[in-house]
């Protein structure tokens, strides 16, 4: 039988379809059992049949880094991290490789007691992905564990600068922070966060620790109030050099408009610091400093009290440290709480590369 250059097409074109249409077939059968694997990690903690399902997903779709990537993630839920990091390792080679595998595999190398092998293995997922803020989260982590603090917020507040909208570093260097001198940078870090991170133990665990902070560092006694929130009031050299670009530091406005926000209130509570809150904005902002020193978090707070939904919000962010004063304000003001939860959940705080806060920007 004599084949036809148009037979010849008509058959290469069969051929491709059919290979093309078993292709897109088995792909949609690797994702449907890797879902499958995933519900058993995640609810069930059934790891075994997990990996046994991802082998199969990656026979079925071998290109695809998702699976193998899983497949360590259910090795380091057995405590398999030798496993783990021997995937992982290999992954690093991926033409599809991403930050989270280098993330994943410096942890893995941790949990082997490899500490130096895990920082090194970090660094490298800096240099190719030098705007992960999760690989600074773990080498803030890593100086954490040694108790160097200093180097810990470096870490921390570089990731917050590579990728702002990246909730971790918030948390962490807010919680170093908050246990300082210099409280100021932790009640910011530690309200981003919870922008970014809104319902899980870690957001009910920072609305209390900014509420116990608040009530430890604001002190009412008669007509008289202090509070004290940093310690370095330092203005830097380069700051005198030109009268002209000259400022006061941010820890001292921050402190002298939450002074006059305290004016005229007789307790410290749930209610007040609400009222605390909106008055620090007012003065902040008839003050000029929002132009001074620009903040992403006070602008937000603006838009909200122009929405007549600042002290709606100011009690989410505090509500966990006194709940039930918090749930007898919710019932007097049912109203305005429903309508701030309608707005907050389509119009969050705008965080990324052009919107972003971390302490650098005030020095």
């Amino acid at each position: 039988m004599k084949i036809t250059a148009k037979l010849l097409s008509a058959l290469i074109l069969l051929s491709f379809q059919t290979v093309f249409a078993q292709s897109t077939e088995d792909k949609a059968l690797a994702k449907n059992k890797a879902q499958q694997a995933y519900k058993l990690e995640d609810e069930e903690g059934k790891f075994d049949e997990a990996i046994k399902l991802l082998e199969e997903s990656q026979k079925l779709d071998p290109e695809n880094i998702t699976y193998p990537y899983e497949l360590a993630y259910s090795y380091s839920g057995k405590k398999d991290h030798q496993k783990a990091a021997e995937i992982l390792e290999k992954l690093t080679r991926h033409k599809d490789v991403y930050d989270l595998v280098y993330q994943a595999l410096g942890n893995a190398y941790d949990y082997l007691g490899q500490p130096d092998k895990a920082i090194d293995t970090y660094e490298k997922g800096l240099k190719k992905f030098p705007k992960s803020g999760k690989i600074y989260t773990e080498l803030g982590n890593m100086q954490l564990n040694r108790k160097d603090f200093n180097n810990a917020i470096k870490y921390y507040e570089k990731g917050i600068e590579a990728e702002p909208s990246y909730a971790a570093n918030y948390y962490r260097a807010s919680k170093i922070f908050l246990g300082s001198t210099e409280k100021v940078w932790g009640m910011l870090y530690g309200e981003l966060f919870m922008n970014l991170e809104r319902n899980s133990k870690r957001t009910q665990e920072m609305s209390k620790l900014l509420f116990d902070t608040y009530m430890s560092q604001i002190q009412i006694k008669g007509d008289t109030a202090k509070v004290s929130f940093a310690k370095n009031h330092t203005i830097s050299i380069d700051a005198l050099k030109d009268p002209k670009k000259f400022r006061m530091p941010f820890t001292a406005i921050y402190e002298m408009n939450l002074t006059l926000g305290v004016a005229g209130e007789k307790e410290v509570n749930l209610n007040s610091l609400s009222d605390i809150r909106a008055n620090f904005l007012k003065n902040f902002i008839k003050g000029g400093n929002d132009k001074k020193y620009p903040n992403i978090l006070f602008d937000y707070q603006q838009k909200l009290a122009e929405l007549d939904f600042l002290e709606p919000y100011n009690h989410w962010i505090l509500m966990i440290g006194d709940e039930p004063a918090f749930t007898k304000w919710q019932l007097a003001n049912n109203s305005n709480w429903n309508n701030f939860l309608k707005w907050f959940n389509d119009n969050g705080l705008e965080v990324d590369d052009n919107h972003k806060l971390y302490r650098l920007q005030y020095q």
